[in-house]
């Protein structure tokens, strides 16, 4: 037997069931807040920036400033908001855990969180938590963090003091356990040739190893500009400081030095020229780190610094540490250099590390860090009035704990 349906019976239906679904949705929505409410908004905050939930009386707390300042409804970046996110950074957790895994993938080639505790990670997170060392300072101060009840770091073991404290379980977050010291009262390494994380063992030991030096400027640009070489290419600045290793037609081709080489190099070599009188002396062990000596040669150029030169006999050869910033000019002005901070060039790494921490483009970097960080995902195009202002917050104090309050408060919840 056929059955005919009748199209306006089926339609009909189909229209009955749409309005249904589309009261249940209006249903939904309005029994929804459009924004967190205090409690959920201070347990977002707290678990973004501590890794583990608040305590019953924490999140009491935080929820009683966030109602208080804001009336019940706080939009993000609130000063009640940035308030409330300092319990989180009080937290032990913070330190030991978030700013741990961030900081690490900073310290080694592969870029991994995979890896031992080092004197680069515990000098971020130390300064971090005293809050009275200006963050943009990290690439010129004499300074480094090290643990109390552990025999001491060596300029030839700067590895173990660092993974016995990690295996020991020590708290970062107590200043009296993760103590403030100098480079040059532990390493030994002179005043004026110390330059912040840049020469910390771990540093020295991932980046001045084997290779032309250059690794070590590669890394500064990724770690604290958020930008690898390919991105700082320029072709139209002078090349009159590649050095004579870098072969002017490679393939028998002048083209592929001057509109690839020579972008990055013309840039990199006069400003890596810097470390020229640092080296580390060491092999890689079975963890991944790598175990040897810093070695800092006053007034005497590394041998690396000269090696390959029959691949261009004409190029520059390096007499000392004496270094110039060719991107003050062309595209990469835009990384905002800053004309307070000297002159454009120098000599060895502290200079460099003034004038690299003093730039638009490092305040930028930290901030786009942390905020990813905290809040799980890179910034939008929604929230670049948040970025700037807790950018100009971090470039007028140094702050980087305040960064962290001010990113989770500009993504606490909707």
């Amino acid at each position: 037997m056929k059955v005919r349906t009748n199209t306006a019976q089926v339609v009909s239906a189909r229209g009955r069931r749409a309005a249904v679904a589309g009261a249940l949705l209006l249903t939904v929505l309005a029994a929804s807040p459009a924004q967190a409410g205090p409690n959920e908004q201070a347990r977002r905050i707290y678990e973004r920036i501590a890794g583990v939930p608040p305590s019953a009386a924490e999140l009491a707390s935080m929820s009683a400033t966030i109602n208080s300042g804001c009336g019940g409804s706080c939009a993000p970046g609130a000063a009640a908001l940035v308030t409330a996110a300092q319990t989180a950074t009080s937290a032990a957790s913070f330190y030991n855990v978030t700013l741990k895994n961030m900081v690490i993938p900073w310290t080694n080639r592969d870029q991994t969180v995979f890896a031992p505790l080092n004197d680069y990670a515990a000098t971020v997170i130390g300064i971090v938590r005293d809050d009275n060392v200006d963050f943009r300072t990290v690439l010129d101060a004499d300074i480094l963090y090290t643990f109390a009840g552990v025999p001491a770091p060596t300029a030839a073991d700067g590895s173990t003091h660092y993974k016995t404290a990690e295996q020991n379980g020590l708290d970062m977050s107590k200043p009296s356990v993760l103590v403030r010291t100098s480079q040059s009262a532990v390493y030994g390494t002179p005043t004026a040739a110390t330059a912040g994380l840049l020469t910390t063992y771990a540093a020295e030991s991932a980046f001045f190893i084997n290779g032309t030096n250059r690794a070590m400027f590669r890394y500064t640009m990724m770690n604290h500009f958020c930008n690898d070489m390919q991105t700082l290419m320029d072709t139209t600045r002078p090349t009159d400081r590649v050095r004579q290793d870098v072969a002017r037609s490679p393939g028998g081709d002048s083209r592929v030095f001057l509109n690839t080489c020579a972008g990055c190099h013309s840039g990199m070599d006069p400003m890596a020229q810097a470390f020229a009188y640092y080296n580390f002396n060491g092999t890689v062990v079975g963890d991944g780190t790598n175990t040897g000596t810093l070695v800092y040669t006053s007034g005497q150029v590394q041998p690396k610094y000269l090696i390959n030169s029959n691949n261009f006999k004409y190029g520059f050869v390096t007499p000392d540490d004496s270094w110039s910033n060719r991107w003050r000019g062309g595209v990469n002005a835009s990384l905002g250099w800053d004309p307070n901070a000297g002159p454009g060039y120098g000599n060895g790494a502290k200079s460099l590390g003034v004038e690299l921490e003093s730039s638009d483009a490092f305040a930028q970097c930290q901030v786009v860090k942390v905020f990813t960080a905290v809040c799980f995902r890179a910034p939008l195009q929604s929230d670049q009035t948040a970025i700037g202002t807790i950018k100009t917050s971090f470039k007028s104090n140094g702050s980087l704990k305040q960064v962290f309050q001010q990113a989770a408060a500009a993504c606490p919840g909707q």
